[in-house]
């Protein structure tokens, strides 16, 4: 009854904490610390037995590296191997040596100064690429750089929780050779078993077709294997990781990783609210000075050399301090490598305590140095002059192009390879360069201006094709188009219905949705493979197309009513289920038949 207490009493206060923190835009990780605090030691003391729920927790991290590891496929580390082992071995080099010589001049022992200045290079994967995400910025440029270096640091993690055993046990400056010898054969006898008795395992328990004995299999796996590495001295996370890159390749990689994962994210989540429960509150109140002092030379030292880094890698100064002030944190593997080398007597708890808290408390600045770094960024480009548009001489061509993506591209290749001459305008300064690369001829400019619409031609050419992706953009350039040129035929590109119906009450017909045809032409596909002949599969999407595009007049006009575009929606599936069987009715009475190609899929 006590247990289920327990797990009544963190489910609570994380379902509290985290989206309240989520909100404030402050990320779930930092939730999960500050409802270990409330409910720690330090405050409400609802929960005080620290260690025992930190070790236990500890599976979280020992699944991360699981999935981790899954995730490692070689051919994925090829692509990315310059930023993984450039950009990320340099940033752990040089962080990691520059807060072990602060460590010395704080007093460390070198010994626990290296161990200590390498743990705290180290940044939160978890806290980082949940912030990047939340924040919508993991495609940008400076989030795939931060994503290559946590990369390397998850790796990294690896041979420094391998190395603290041995030093642990090299006190005498003599190395242990049967711990050393017992190691290598665990390691030896994980991978050779993983390569060739995982798999059939797998095969086997599959073939059985009951999904919670597989989920039981993938648990074994990772719990066996950090077992094995644990009894010879090494780090359990150690063997998730190596069994996790041993089945990256598999058939059942996806299906360990969706069984993994739940587990992963509420041990995850359990670990940083025990890591929030053992801060010191009142270690903060006793070192405050200290401990602040600590968290600024952290913070700063890891942002400065990751901006100097970045430098060698082409990123551009903005970039360089987002990415800087993105790692800057300490990470939960500082968290794992610090109790292990308490746990090995290299650290003193004292210290391996002091630094929980300058770690902890470092991430919870780093959403709001990310925020400041917004600030500074609007600011400057603010302050930066405007940007200098292409000089278009006036054009005879009949088409304007707006915009040269991924959409716009296939249009205009099109065109150029008919011989066709077109005008092309596009915004963003890099889509251009890199257009220009191809041979294209792009010209840089923003479509909503009206002297560059002038210039390219607006007022003497016959078509416009509207390709812009960002929906505002788009109505806003439509409006201008449609009051200085209304003599120009539209044709236009949208992203979705609402889009569309925007794009209509301004005169334009038929806008094209990004994903119809494509959609329709996959259907098709799919259709032919259950049988049906191409030509009852085209004439199923033509019909679709024919009723969805009439429907979409009709809705335009009822839009703005709820309750009536709801009840039309449930008429057109009626209608369009009627029209489709009608279809096969006439189909039928053409080839005398009285079954369907697809009646053998559907009885199945």
């Amino acid at each position: 009854m006590y247990f289920l207490t327990d797990v009544l009493i963190y489910l609570v206060v994380a379902i509290l904490a985290v989206p309240i923190s989520k909100k404030l835009g402050l990320g779930s990780v930092l939730g999960y610390l500050i409802a270990g605090v409330i409910i720690g030691p330090s405050v409400f003391k609802l929960q005080t037995d620290v260690d025992d729920i930190l070790h236990f927790s500890e599976l979280g991290v020992v699944f991360l590296l699981f999935i981790i590891g899954l995730e490692l496929q070689p051919s994925r580390l090829w692509v990315l191997r310059k930023n993984v082992f450039g950009l990320g071995g340099l940033q752990v080099l040089g962080c990691g040596i520059a807060l072990a010589l602060l460590g010395i001049a704080f007093g460390l022992a070198p010994v626990p100064a290296i161990v200590a200045g390498f743990s705290l290079a180290l940044s939160s994967t978890a806290f980082v690429m949940q912030l990047l995400a939340e924040r919508n910025e993991l495609a940008r440029r400076y989030g795939r750089s931060a994503f290559s270096v946590l990369l390397f640091q998850d790796m990294a993690v690896i041979p420094m929780l391998a190395l603290l055993p041995l030093l642990a046990t090299s006190g005498d400056m003599q190395m242990n050779w049967t711990a050393i010898g017992l190691a290598v054969l665990a390691i030896a006898a994980l991978v050779i078993g993983g390569r060739y008795a995982l798999r059939p395992i797998l095969r086997l328990v599959a073939g059985t077709d009951i999904h919670e004995l597989l989920t039981a299999v993938s648990l074994a796996v990772v719990i066996g294997a950090a077992v094995l590495m644990y009894k010879v001295g090494l780090s359990m996370g150690l063997g998730a990781f190596i069994a996790g890159m041993l089945l990256a390749d598999s058939e059942y990689r996806h299906q360990l990783e969706s069984d993994i994962e739940p587990f992963k994210g509420l041990l995850l989540g359990l670990f940083f609210i025990a890591v929030g429960m053992s801060v010191n509150l009142g270690l903060l109140v006793e070192q405050g000075p200290a401990i602040v002092g600590c968290v600024i030379a952290l913070m700063a030292t890891k942002t400065l050399m990751v901006y100097w880094i970045g430098g060698f890698f082409a990123l551009e100064k903005m970039e360089r301090l987002r990415l800087g002030l993105l790692l800057s944190q300490g990470g939960e593997f500082a968290f794992v490598l610090l109790t292990t080398a308490v746990g090995a007597s290299i650290l003193e708890p004292s210290v391996s305590e002091f630094l929980i808290v300058v770690i902890s408390l470092s991430m919870a600045l780093t959403p709001l140095l990310m925020i400041a770094a917004d600030k500074i960024d609007a600011r400057s480009k603010a302050a930066a002059p405007a940007p200098v548009y292409d000089d278009i001489d006036e054009q005879d061509s009949e088409i304007i192009l707006l915009s040269f993506g991924r959409f716009g591209q296939i249009i205009g290749r099109i065109l150029a390879s008919k011989g066709i001459p077109f005008t092309a305008l596009e915004s963003d300064p890099q889509q251009v360069e890199l257009a220009r690369k191809f041979g294209n001829k792009v010209h840089f400019g923003d479509a909503r201006r009206l002297d560059l619409l002038r210039a390219a031609g607006a007022e003497r050419a016959k078509f416009l094709v509207l390709a812009i992706e960002d929906v505002e953009t788009s109505v806003t350039t439509a409006k201008i188009i449609r009051q200085h040129f209304p003599h120009l035929t539209i044709l236009a590109r949208s992203r979705n219905r609402v889009h569309s119906h925007r794009l209509m009450d301004l005169g334009i017909k038929s806008p094209v949705r990004d994903t119809l045809h494509s959609s329709l032409y996959m259907c098709r596909q799919l259709l032919e493979q259950l049988g049906f002949t191409p030509k009852q599969a085209e004439q199923t999407a033509k019909t679709f197309f024919e009723y969805d595009e009439e429907y979409m007049l009709q809705q335009s006009a009822i839009r703005q009513d709820e309750s009536r575009l709801i009840e039309t929606a449930r008429e057109a599936a009626d209608q369009l289920a009627t029209l489709l069987r009608r279809d096969r009715e006439n189909e039928e009475a053409e080839t005398g038949s009285d079954k369907q190609p697809g009646d053998e899929v559907s009885q199945a």
